[in-house]
């Protein structure tokens, strides 16, 4: 294997490792753990790092997977470009409107729920762009 190969390999997996980590663990332990207020200002001051995360080691396996599959390459600089999008457009969109119910506005309530659930859908179509690419290292 070569050095680009290894090196996009392991990007990869790191990035569905990490995903699959803070979906699975993290998140689920805060919110068992932590009452509902602290454990949503911790999460809120997460996020942006999670998605800094999913932006570095995606965008490295793009340009490491550059020579060897531009299709995968592309495939991962999707997931780059949306960890951007998510961080710097929806996350914000979502806090406000968390902010906004907590503050008694309950008009805003439905657009929290539908910015909620397509980050929800957005991560998950990410960990399985991920996988898809990890599998073809084993293929």
């Amino acid at each position: 294997m070569t050095a680009l190969a290894t090196l996009a390999l392991f990007a990869t997996a790191l990035l569905l490792g990490g995903m699959v980590f803070f979906a699975a663990v993290v998140a689920p332990l805060v919110f068992r753990i932590l009452p509902a207020e602290p454990g949503g200002r911790f999460i809120r001051a997460l996020f942006p790092r999670y998605y800094i995360f999913v932006l570095g080691c995606a965008a490295a396996a793009a340009v490491a997977l550059l020579p060897l599959s531009r299709v995968d390459a592309g495939i991962m600089a999707v997931v780059a470009a949306l960890a951007v999008w998510l961080r710097q457009v929806l996350m914000p969109r979502i806090n406000a409107a968390s902010d906004r119910v907590k503050a008694g506005d309950e008009a805003a309530k439905p657009g929290f729920d539908r910015g909620h659930r397509l980050s929800v859908i957005a991560n998950l179509l990410q960990m399985t762009a991920a996988a898809v690419v990890l599998a073809g290292f084993v293929l």
